[in-house]
């Protein structure tokens, strides 16, 4: 994505959208981590640190804005709207805050819970 502003252009990458997304969903209460969902036996996998983007799924919108998707596994017996509405907060602020790309919109989906 590029942004123009009055010093010049800056470029973000999708990598850097995807590390700051990666980071604020993992560190709400409730989330044991980013998932992925196998294409070979279709189960859902817990993603290590090293790989938390390939949960996330960044648009990029016409009017300089993003639309987030994320995936991620929860602790079992968590408010999953608590935790959703906490993360979605989240993203949203640390995302704009660090890019200073407005957010459109961030959606949450809970692949599988963790027992234990």
């Amino acid at each position: 994505m590029k942004l123009q502003t009055e010093k010049g252009e800056i470029s973000i990458s999708s990598e850097v959208f995807t590390n700051i997304t990666g980071a604020a969903a993992t560190n709400c209460y409730g989330v044991k981590g980013m998932a992925i969902r196998s294409r070979t036996d279709g189960l859902v996998h817990l993603l290590r640190r090293e790989s938390m983007a390939k949960g996330v799924k960044v648009t990029y919108l016409d009017d300089e804005s993003v639309s987030i998707e994320l995936h991620i596994i929860v602790d079992d017996g968590v408010n999953l709207m608590a935790v959703s509405r906490s993360i979605m907060s989240e993203v949203s602020y640390h995302v704009g805050r660090i890019t200073g790309v407005k957010v459109k919109s961030v959606d949450v989906c809970i692949d599988s819970m963790m027992i234990g």
